[in-house]
């Protein structure tokens, strides 16, 4: 395993990298939080202030970025749900790919690894199934989502021919549904929504018939598939999350029936270019990282659910 010394984490204060931060800390390494608090929220990293090893830089990675001594640079930030990234979707483009080139410029200058969080979503709504990390996807390039979609498949071509080119030492990991403690109660993912809803008493809001299946990765599974990326000599893309496929309307039911919610279910239009399915292959990540999920389903949503209980 790769030991770092000084830690970038952008997006460090937003559901992912506050996790990552915590385990980053509990490893010992320092610890540099990185947000422009757009989508992250303070409380998320309040906790780790009192350790030395721990700073926040408020800045926005539109801009570039000056820093003496990085080790390693996780590149996590950008809006990830789709009411965050539609909301001003010029923003979201420019951080996907000036973001990206301002990290790898920094990268280059100081000879840091980089991981950058790419995302299920270049894979837009897939012809293949399960998604393989060599299918190119079916993405619309001028939808709603492509602020997102196509900013993300911007971002990972610049990672490769930043390495072909300069031989940046970077790592490309394709996130999919990944919840657990941190999320943002307003941030409209599945899991999210679903628990606030039921935990308030409301009518549980599922787009379409509910068919359209999704796998859920609990984040400390995502966030040890990360660490293992980093450290490991393979540069990606690797896809992680859990193969584990379950459609969106059970996954309605589940959460009524673990919250004890007397939660109704209503039905709403499908939104535009909305993915149909969308399970990982990780075969290349048992391969390589000899990772795979761990966590129960039940297990993650219980640990959430108590979350969003303590938080709401």
């Amino acid at each position: 395993m790769v030991t770092t010394r000084r830690v970038l984490v952008t997006g460090g204060a937003g559901f992912l990298g506050s996790n990552l931060c915590e385990r980053l800390i509990h490893e010992g390494h320092a610890v540099l939080c990185l947000d422009n608090f757009y989508t992250g929220k303070n409380e998320n990293i309040a906790h780790l202030l009192k350790n030395p090893n721990f700073q926040i830089l408020q800045h926005d990675i539109i801009e570039p970025l000056e820093l003496e001594r990085i080790d390693a640079i996780y590149h996590l930030a950008c809006p990830a749900s789709p009411p965050h990234y539609q909301a001003d979707s010029v923003k979201t483009l420019k951080t996907s790919v000036f973001g990206m080139v301002n990290m790898l410029e920094l990268a280059r200058k100081t000879g840091a690894r980089i991981l950058f969080a790419s995302t299920s979503e270049v894979y837009g709504d897939p012809l293949e199934h399960p998604q393989k990390e060599t299918y190119w996807g079916n993405v619309n390039p001028i939808g709603i989502r492509a602020c997102y979609d196509e900013g993300k498949r911007v971002a990972e071509a610049f990672c490769m021919d930043y390495h072909r080119q300069y031989n940046v030492p970077i790592r490309i990991a394709r996130i999919f549904n990944t919840y657990g403690p941190y999320m943002r109660a307003d941030d409209g993912r599945i899991i999210s929504n679903f628990v606030t809803q039921a935990l308030r008493g409301e009518p549980l809001t599922v787009y379409g018939d509910g068919s359209q299946t999704r796998s859920f990765c609990y984040v400390d599974d995502l966030i040890e598939g990360l660490v293992r990326l980093m450290a490991s000599d393979y540069v990606g893309p690797v896809n992680l999350g859990n193969p584990d496929e379950y459609s969106v309307y059970t996954m309605a039911q589940k959460i009524i029936a673990l919250t004890e919610s007397q939660s109704a279910i209503v039905l709403k239009p499908l939104p535009e270019d909305d993915p149909k399915q969308r399970k990982p292959d990780i075969s290349l990540a048992k391969e390589v990282l000899n990772w795979q999920p761990i966590t129960s389903l039940g297990d993650g949503l219980a640990k959430t659910i108590l979350y969003f209980k303590s938080t709401l």
